[in-house]
């Protein structure tokens, strides 16, 4: 009898929770939601979680109000996160790098890229985009490769930092073309991209909207991207494929959040996050950045980062980057 009083209660207790859990879903959210972004702004991790929190939290009702926290490659915002109340109301953009570099080039990491994060929702795929200084006397791939040759390494390529996504492409070009440049990194995206803008690196090769402002407005030149093949989100920019048969890379961007957030607050965000990336509005400001829509289950999103993080262990071994 008693056995089966403690069985009761404990289903009582059970559907009390659960009672408890549904209506906070339906509350949530009752309070702007902080977006942490991992990346400095102007990068383009900062460019495109800024469009999807303005759309989302439209739809949400709330506000979601960004905040930078870029450092040691992405890995400080994600730290950040990890450690945030698992309430729904601390949402994390991912950095690429942060998540499958990191974790085989950083000593003591804050954090597993796998089991600390609930994989909420992506909202975009994206290639990288070569683009150089308007004054190298470049207008090609091939040409870039060619002038790199003849200067035997006294040009530069800038990065926003060691095993940021422009690094990490940029030199996979140059293993696959076989050409070398000094490389320097900066504080973030932004730093970077800023730097070739100005004219004081030669070179750089991050997501493309990073870059597509800039390339539009006469400050960069494109000379190709890392879709497979031409694609109408950069119709006047080639593959890189077409010079360097086989390179090619798209990258993909989502939301995260702190484990132990309920199923149902992250059922809520991931329904709104697909519905707003899938609107026609959302797919023309993505395309002015030289991305698409992006949507799957959360365990495809897990399963897509798992895959890139193997990837990425061999390609760092290859390039043989070391732990810092």
């Amino acid at each position: 009898m008693k056995a089966l009083l403690k069985i009761s209660l404990s289903l009582v207790s059970c559907v009390m929770c659960l009672g408890v859990a549904v209506a906070n879903a339906q509350q949530y959210p009752s309070r702007p939601i902080r977006l942490i972004m991992p990346n400095a702004p102007g990068s383009s991790a900062d460019t495109m979680g800024r469009i999807v929190a303005t759309r989302l939290g439209e739809a949400l009702g709330q506000q979601l109000v960004v905040d930078n926290r870029a450092g040691a490659g992405g890995s400080l915002g994600l730290e950040i996160g990890k450690s945030a109340n698992p309430d729904g109301y601390t949402l994390i953009t991912t950095s690429i790098s942060a998540l499958t570099v990191s974790p085989h080039i950083r000593k003591n990491l804050g954090y597993d890229p796998i089991k600390d994060f609930e994989y909420v929702a992506m909202y975009s795929r994206q290639g990288t985009v070569l683009v150089v200084h308007p004054s190298l006397p470049v207008k090609s791939v091939k040409d870039l490769i060619d002038y790199a040759k003849a200067k035997q390494g006294k040009i530069n390529m800038a990065s926003a930092g060691p095993g940021s996504t422009s690094h990490f492409s940029g030199t996979a070009l140059m293993m696959a073309a076989g050409f070398t440049s000094l490389h320097v990194p900066y504080k973030g995206g932004g730093p970077s991209v800023a730097a070739v803008a100005a004219g004081e690196s030669n070179w750089t090769m991050p997501p493309s909207a990073a870059v597509m402002t800039l390339v539009r407005a006469g400050r960069l030149r494109a000379l190709g991207h890392t879709w497979p093949q031409r694609t109408p989100l950069l119709p006047d920019i080639p593959a890189i494929s077409e010079s360097v048969p086989g390179f090619q890379h798209v990258a993909f961007s989502g939301l995260l959040a702190p484990r132990g957030v309920p199923k149902a607050i992250l059922d809520k965000v991931r329904v709104n996050t697909d519905r707003v990336v899938n609107s026609p509005e959302m797919r023309e400001q993505f395309a002015m950045q030289g991305s698409e829509p992006a949507t799957g289950t959360p365990a495809e999103f897990r399963k897509a980062v798992q895959d890139e993080l193997v990837r990425s262990g061999k390609l760092v071994k290859e390039m043989g980057l070391k732990a810092e």
